[in-house]
């Protein structure tokens, strides 16, 4: 008798955990867990938030001279500076904790404080290539909102799963939509949009993988208008 009381417990107790397992499949996969599968293959080893390195892009524009920029980030350090070359003009834009450096339109070096007005295009620089580069980390951000709702989409004849994202208002505006790889769950395309009307923004595909630093970046990035697929032009991330 006790020998089958164990049995139908042991029974009962393998039936409720299978229960359970199924109910875990059938639960609707949320966006921050796929933004977190999606970290998981970019990052693996948790290298973003100790990130120290340089990379250098070579940006090619319809009807443009090529530019190359070689990016620095510290950011544990709070160091980041950007030094390009254009057309046999090279300029620098810097910041080092609370100092902010770079040149002007003369090539002389202006020296400010990093929350200072004179400093406001620095600031964007380094925050405009520290998101980018930094995706998907960088939506685990104070700000950042994350629709719990995923969908499965099309885009450009390839399917995704999408997750759309929207900042506190003392962050930003735009509407994000990034595109995932059903199977990898690398980053293979994003979308951003000014509010809701969506003839706005741009969209990016993402091409190739660079290591940097133990982070899988995009090698190429081709920037292109919603409003009628115009192209804008390419980063490409250049390695020896």
């Amino acid at each position: 008798m006790k020998k089958l009381l164990i049995t139908s417990i042991v029974f009962c107790l393998a039936f409720a955990k299978a229960d359970f397992a199924t109910a875990q499949s059938l639960r609707p996969v949320t966006g921050a867990e796929i933004i977190k599968k999606s970290i998981a293959f970019h990052d693996p080893n948790g290298n973003w938030s100790t990130f120290q390195g340089e990379f250098t892009l070579a940006l090619d524009m319809p009807e443009k001279a090529s530019r190359k920029s070689v990016i620095t980030l510290d950011i544990p350090n709070e160091y980041f500076n950007l030094t390009t070359e254009q057309e046999e003009t090279t300029s620098f834009r810097e910041i080092s904790s609370d100092t902010c450096k770079y040149t002007d339109e003369t090539g002389e070096v202006t020296t400010t404080t990093t929350n200072s007005k004179e400093c406001e295009r620095t600031r964007m620089y380094r925050d405009y290539y520290s998101y980018l580069y930094g995706l998907p980390m960088k939506l685990h951000d104070p700000g950042t909102q994350i629709d719990p709702m995923v969908k499965n989409v099309t885009f450009k004849g390839k399917k995704y799963i999408m997750v759309q994202v929207t900042y506190d208002e003392a962050v930003g505006s735009d509407v994000w939509q990034f595109y995932f790889n059903p199977s990898t769950y690398a980053l293979e395309v994003y979308q951003f949009f000014k509010g809701t009307d969506e003839t706005t923004g741009e969209y990016i595909l993402l091409d190739d993988i660079a290591l940097i630093e133990g982070i899988k970046m995009p090698k190429n990035r081709a920037w292109y208008y919603n409003k009628d697929d115009g192209y804008l032009g390419t980063d490409r991330l250049l390695q020896d």
